[in-house]
């Protein structure tokens, strides 16, 4: 299929996609340089993604021709909404096999979408294997399939997009399109290239670490990916299609990848800026838009334009991404120092670095002489150049972690016999740089940290684990007459509050 016979058949889709659902908003955002780009607000459809269009315009075709044909597909999740949502407003029978591992947020949409005219098999543990049980029942039962992205009436309905920029009041001359299989990027690609020409520069976006369509571009043809990184999960594709790589690779001037920690960069700024949350694979576009801006490569651009492609996001994966985030333009670097082990030696350690907001602390005792605490700095690129230039010039053991699983995975040893007349404190404080140290100032004549447990949340408030040793049963009287006049809250936990009343402490 050529460029025009797929402009074609986009011109015809339009007659179709819009007696499921309106188009979508086009709508402005403020980077963080001030620089005003454009969102295509395809999270805003009812399904909260675009794939209702291709799905619902290859199945009025498939139905006009064969009416009352079951269907069948297979989905991590946004296609088989775009499925079922076409399957009830048809009025036919779709059976949809999803991987056991899809976030329940999107089975559960895909349930109340499709209602009675839907029945989901959950399959196996990846795409693939879903797939492969849907062309089995596509088999056996002579059901019409329904393919996610590499059919060209799917395509030509994902295309409907570009149909929607060229007729709005907005002329985009460089667009940042997200490729998981590549059906929308080579459908939106179509239209753009059709009207505006080369005035256009098509940006083709996929994650690092599932990179099907740059692997085809290398090979000369689609080949399959030995891993797959799911972060991303509605663009992680292993094999991109064989009719949407050769359109791909005619209108798109480039592909460029994105990093998880710059997805989720990118979906920080986008709900810092206009309160959207659009799921890892729907912010791919504007994480290269983030960094073409940061690297100077947006310069002669006057209107850039993005699409958000979803926001299905699993709620528990808010977290993981804040954690890759870098916020506005600041970013995060850990360290791993080594220090004696000792009343004090703590504070000189942060008394001797930049005063940046601390996001993190890991530390746990395990020699007695020695202690190896991992600290999370926060601040913009300039700062963090000055902080590794400190870290450099203590002239001790420190070396950098960011990324590390160690860190990833918050691995901090925790063996209380080596702590002597320890008190275990819940401590809570204003979360601003420097408040954390304030405490730590006063009870650093007396007290010796042997467990530090505390990771930035966005509260206003900071939520601590700490564990304190001291010489003398004299020091830790005085250490805890002296918390009570502090306006932190300190709560005491004892041993068996930690799990640890079976461990006898040194004396």
């Amino acid at each position: 299929m050529d460029h025009a016979e797929l402009f074609r058949r986009i011109m015809f889709a339009r007659d179709r996609v819009y007696r499921l659902y309106a188009p979508t908003p086009i709508e402005p955002v403020l980077l963080p340089s001030g620089r005003q780009a454009w969102l295509k607000r395809e999270d805003l459809s009812p399904i909260n993604s675009y794939k209702w269009r291709g799905a619902f315009n290859k199945m009025s075709i498939v139905l006009g021709e064969s009416p009352g044909r079951a269907v069948v597909a297979a989905s991590a999740g946004n296609h088989a909404q775009g499925v079922a949502a076409a399957a009830a407003k048809l009025g036919c029978r779709a059976t949809i096999f999803m991987p056991r591992s899809t976030p329940e947020v999107k089975i559960r949409s895909v349930r109340r979408l499709g209602g009675d005219a839907i029945r989901i098999e959950l399959v196996g543990d990846t795409f693939d294997d879903a797939s492969a049980a849907a062309r089995e029942f596509m088999e056996r039962e002579g059901a019409a399939m329904i393919a996610p992205f590499d059919d060209p009436e799917v395509i030509a309905g994902q295309g409907t997009i570009g149909d929607e920029i060229v007729t709005s009041a907005i002329r985009p001359d460089i667009v940042f399109l997200e490729i998981g299989g590549g059906g929308m990027a080579a459908g939106v690609a179509c239209v753009l290239r059709t009207y505006f020409g080369d005035a256009v520069r098509l940006v083709g976006v996929e994650g690092e670490g599932q990179a099907s369509m740059t692997a085809a571009m290398d090979a000369g043809e689609p080949i399959t990916l030995d891993r797959l990184d799911r972060f991303c999960d509605g663009t992680a594709v292993r094999r991109t299609g064989s009719v949407t790589f050769p359109l791909c690779r005619s209108m798109l001037d480039e592909i460029v990848l994105v990093s998880n920690a710059e997805v989720s960069t990118a979906i920080r700024m986008l709900w810092e800026s206009a309160r959207i949350i659009p799921e890892p694979s729907g912010a791919l576009g504007m994480a290269a838009m983030l960094r073409f801006e940061r690297d100077g490569h947006l310069a002669g651009a006057i209107t850039p334009l993005t699409i958000v492609s979803g926001s299905n996001i699993d709620f528990a994966m808010l977290s993981l991404i804040a954690r890759r985030a870098a916020i506005g333009a600041t970013a995060h670097r850990y360290y791993e120092f080594t220090l004696a082990e000792r009343a004090g030696e703590l504070v000189t350690l942060l008394e001797s670095l930049p005063p940046l907001q601390i996001v993190e602390f890991q530390y746990g005792k395990t020699n007695a002489s020695e202690a190896h605490a991992v600290i999370g700095f926060e601040g913009s690129d300039d700062e963090l150049t000055e902080l590794a230039r400190a870290v450099e010039s203590l002239g001790q053991d420190a070396r950098p972690v960011t990324g590390k699983d160690r860190v990833e995975y918050r691995v901090i040893p925790l063996e209380p016999q080596l702590f002597s007349i320890p008190v275990y404190l819940s401590i809570d404080f204003p979360e601003r740089a420097g408040a954390m140290l304030e405490f730590m100032h006063r009870v650093r004549d007396i007290a010796n940290i042997c467990y530090f447990n505390y990771q930035y949340t966005g509260e206003a408030e900071g939520h601590s684990l700490l564990a304190f040793e001291f010489a003398s049963e004299a020091d830790r009287t005085e250490f805890l007459h002296r918390i009570e006049h502090m306006p932190m809250k300190c709560r005491e936990l004892s041993a068996s509050d930690l799990g640890m009343d079976r461990v006898e402490p040194v004396h």
